[in-house]
C-alpha cells in the first residue's frame, strides 16, 4: 500500500499555515511519502490559473523529488442548483475535463469527484438520474485522457455505503471507482470492516483522517440545566489517536482485496488537534506514514 499526502492538509483553510503546491510536493519527499494529491482548486492547482510554466514547474518537483502525483482531487457538486439558463452541469464536465487533462500531464492516474448535496427540490430517483448522467458524461471525458474517476463518499447523495454501491454498479463506466473513506461511515454509525471488504475491490485509493468527536450542549437558564445539541462537533487527530476504527477498516480493505499498489491518502481538511502552525500539521502528516508503515 502506498503512502499519499493530500496537499489539502497545507492550503491554509481553518486558518492553518499554508504551502503552494510545489511546496507540497517537497514537503511529502521529506516526510516519507510516496505520492501526492493535489487539490484542484486555488491556492494549489485550479485549472484555470495553471498555465504551462506552471505545469513545468509542478513536473520539475516532482522529477526532482521521486514523489509520484497521485492525481488531482476536484470539487464537484452535480446537484448544485442554478437558473435554467445556467449549464451548470456542462461548466462542471469541463472542470473535471479540465483537471483529467492536466492530471494526464503531470503524469497522475486519477480525478477524485463528489457526488452532490441535497438541497430538498429533487425527488431521490431524479437525485439519482442527474448524479450518475454528470458522472458519467464526466467519466467519458476523463477517459480520453487516460484517467479514472474516484467517487467520493462525502456528500449527501449515495453516502451510504449500500446506495453508494448500488450507485457505482450502476454507472455505465468502466474508468470509475470507489474512493471509499473510513471517517464518513465511522460519523455515520457503520460498520467499518463490512463496508471497507465490500468496497475494497472497486477502490483505487482510499483519504484517512482520524477525528475526536465533541458533544456539544446548551444551557437552558429556566431549567438551570442543559440541553444535549446534535450534531457533535468534530477535530482530526493524529491517525490511531482518534476515534475511528481504522484497523478494523484497513482489515477490511485487506481481506477485500484492496491492492497492494493502491494508494491510502493522508488530510486534514478541518481545525487539527493542537493548532495550524507548520510544527503541528508536520506532526500529524509524520504520524499517518509512521502508522502505515507500521502496519507492515
Amino acid at each position: 500500500m502506498k503512502k499519499g499526502l493530500f496537499s489539502v492538509s497545507y492550503a491554509g483553510f481553518w486558518g492553518q499555515d499554508a504551502l503552494e503546491a510545489v511546496g507540497v510536493i517537497r514537503k511529502a519527499r521529506d516526510l516519507g511519502y510516496d505520492g501526492v494529491l493535489l487539490m484542484a482548486k486555488r491556492p494549489h492547482l485550479s485549472p484555470v490559473d495553471t498555465d504551462e510554466a506552471d505545469i513545468g514547474r509542478i513536473g520539475e518537483a516532482l522529477a526532482s523529488t521521486g514523489v509520484e502525483l497521485i492525481g488531482l482531487a476536484g470539487y464537484t457538486d452535480y446537484l448544485l442548483t442554478a437558473p435554467a439558463e445556467v449549464p451548470i452541469d456542462e461548466m462542471q464536465e469541463l472542470y473535471v475535463e479540465a483537471c483529467a487533462r492536466i492530471c494526464a500531464r503531470l503524469g497522475g492516474s486519477v480525478v477524485r469527484v463528489f457526488t452532490g448535496y441535497d438541497y430538498g427540490d429533487l425527488s431521490r430517483a431524479a437525485q439519482e438520474a442527474r448524479v450518475a448522467r454528470a458522472v458519467e458524461s464526466c467519466a467519458r471525458r476523463a477517459a480520453e485522457h487516460g484517467i479514472l474517476l474516484s467517487v467520493q463518499n462525502h456528500h449527501d447523495f449515495a453516502v451510504d455505503t449500500k446506495e453508494f454501491a448500488l450507485f457505482l454498479g450502476s454507472l455505465a463506466a468502466d474508468n470509475v471507482r470507489a474512493g471509499y473513506d473510513a471517517w464518513s461511515p465511522h460519523l455515520r454509525g457503520e460498520d467499518l470492516y463490512t463496508g471497507a471488504r465490500a468496497m475494497a475491490p472497486k477502490m483505487f485509493m482510499t483519504i484517512c483522517a482520524d477525528y475526536l468527536t465533541f458533544p456539544r450542549y446548551r444551557y437552558e437558564a429556566g431549567l438551570v440545566n442543559y440541553r444535549r445539541v446534535a450534531p457533535d462537533s468534530v477535530k482530526a487527530t493524529k491517525m490511531g489517536a482518534g476515534e475511528i476504527d481504522y484497523d478494523a477498516f484497513f482489515r477490511g480493505l485487506d481481506d477485500g482485496g484492496f491492492d497492494s499498489g493502491a494508494w491510502a491518502v493522508y488530510e486534514m481538511c478541518s481545525p487539527v488537534v493542537g493548532g495550524g502552525a507548520m510544527e503541528n500539521l508536520d506532526l500529524h502528516a509524520r504520524a499517518f506514514v509512521d502508522w502505515i508503515d507500521g502496519r507492515s
